[in-house]
């Protein structure tokens, strides 16, 4: 009697790697809580704002001795840059952030009517916020589809095969292209936590974690990625 051998484990292709990163993700984040601490969209703009180059528990550290200054374009926009500065300077870049801050207050109260606007065009206009920024907003506080790319998704994205990774304006047109509108605002959160959690930048090089493995089960060596 014949013995067959044992069968190599075989990577997925590229529509199987979508359907299980897919799959994996709902599985464990069915509904992902925005991490940044917030209680409407201006205060998210600003929480967002200050997450550049900043971890998310450190501007949650941060915010609520900010909201005691201003919680609000209106009144924020009559603050000294100096004193907004000297509260979020353990976020870094605090210079630029305090200035953009008070800045984007006096735009949205002079042309806005003190409120956020949900439209990406006037959300970039503003001083400190980028196509990024936007799309979080347009994501979180809107309900818009959006899918913005941090590093922790253009790592991932790479990892799992579903982008080149040239830069961050390329990953993003990759995933709006393989996944479902539908599916954009959630994943945009559950790869972050699923980053943050499993995937880290010296946590996994591509072979360790459950997705890696996942997706790429005969992968040996690890996967180098292109930083954003």
């Amino acid at each position: 009697m014949t013995t067959l051998e044992p069968q190599p484990p075989k990577n997925l292709n590229k529509a199987e790697r979508v359907q299980f990163v897919l799959r994996r993700l709902q599985e464990l984040y069915p509904d992902p809580p925005i991490p940044l601490h917030h209680k409407d969209s201006y205060t998210l703009l600003v929480a967002v704002l200050l997450s550049a180059q900043c971890t998310d528990e450190r501007v949650n550290q941060v915010t609520p001795q900010l909201w005691q200054l201003a919680d609000n374009p209106q009144d924020m926009m009559n603050v000294p840059v100096s004193e907004i500065q000297a509260v979020i300077r353990p976020c870094g870049l605090s210079p630029q952030k305090a200035k953009a801050i008070s800045g984007l207050s006096k735009i949205l109260v002079e042309e806005h009517r003190g409120q956020v606007p949900a439209d990406f065009a006037a959300l970039e206009r503003l001083p400190g916020v980028g196509h990024k920024t936007a799309s979080v907003v347009m994501s979180q506080a809107f309900g818009e589809p959006a899918f913005p790319v941090d590093t922790h998704i253009h790592r991932l994205a790479q990892r799992w095969g579903l982008t080149s990774g040239k830069n961050v304006v390329q990953t993003e047109k990759d995933l709006k292209r393989l996944f479902p509108k539908e599916h954009w605002n959630s994943l945009h959160l559950q790869i972050i936590y699923y980053g943050r959690e499993h995937c880290s930048a010296r946590g996994c090089n591509g072979t360790r974690c459950d997705i890696c493995r996942g997706c790429y089960p005969a992968r040996k060596n690890p996967k180098l990625v292109r930083k954003p």
